[in-house]
């Protein structure tokens, strides 16, 4: 069909540019790159990357939605039985095993984490998709929970739970530097967020979230 058609040209033109653009960005550097250099490499215009990417960190940054996603499904489809927080502790299992690459950690990621680490740009960027995925999760806590999506509990919930995976994630990095084993440095993030969701679940006992 002629829709299905377009949206899949329209999705590959965007992996092209993502592709195209990390590459350079993993090669040069992110704040060494320009636009025009990105279109020149997916061969496409430059408001064609444009119209994919708002902006330039979003290149670099292209799973960010899927991520989100991932997070709202696992609250959304959850076994009633299992409580939000601990479905959530069993999703980063899930992810380790299904080898996902939002917990990959090898010689291709770490070039990725240098690449944020030497840009300001990305680092403030990084900061406010951590911010942003604490409002998502928020939201999808207070959703399965009934409450309204102010729920105070389900913010500080959110904040917790994204505070203890960041750690997760800088220990599970520094672990494959450090060793260069993708086994250790994937039980070192699932062990801070088991860690991390002890505390978690006795911060918000008493709510429909532990």
């Amino acid at each position: 069909m002629p829709s299905d058609r377009r949206s899949r040209k329209r999705l590959a033109t965007r992996r092209c540019i993502s592709n195209a653009a990390t590459r350079l960005f993993l090669a040069r550097g992110f704040d060494h790159v320009t636009v025009d250099e990105i279109a020149a490499a997916a061969d496409v215009g430059r408001m064609t990357v444009f119209n994919h990417f708002p902006r330039k960190e979003d290149m670099f940054f292209d799973r960010d939605e899927e991520g989100r996603e991932i997070l709202r499904d696992a609250l959304r489809q959850r076994d009633p039985r299992i409580s939000p927080i601990e479905t959530l502790r069993l999703l980063a299992y899930r992810l380790v095993a299904e080898q996902s690459p939002y917990v990959e950690f090898s010689a291709g990621s770490q070039g990725f984490i240098e690449t944020i680490e030497g840009s300001e740009t990305l680092k403030a960027r990084a900061r406010g998709i951590r911010d942003e995925i604490a409002q998502v999760v928020a939201a999808a806590l207070s959703e399965c929970a009934g409450r309204e999506s102010g729920d105070p509990a389900a913010h500080l919930a959110a904040g917790l739970l994204l505070a203890t995976w960041t750690v997760a994630f800088i220990q599970a990095h520094r672990t494959f530097r450090q060793r260069r084993d993708a086994g250790d440095a994937k039980a070192a993030f699932l062990a801070m967020v088991d860690k991390g969701t002890i505390g978690l679940k006795a911060a918000m006992a008493g709510t429909p979230y532990a």
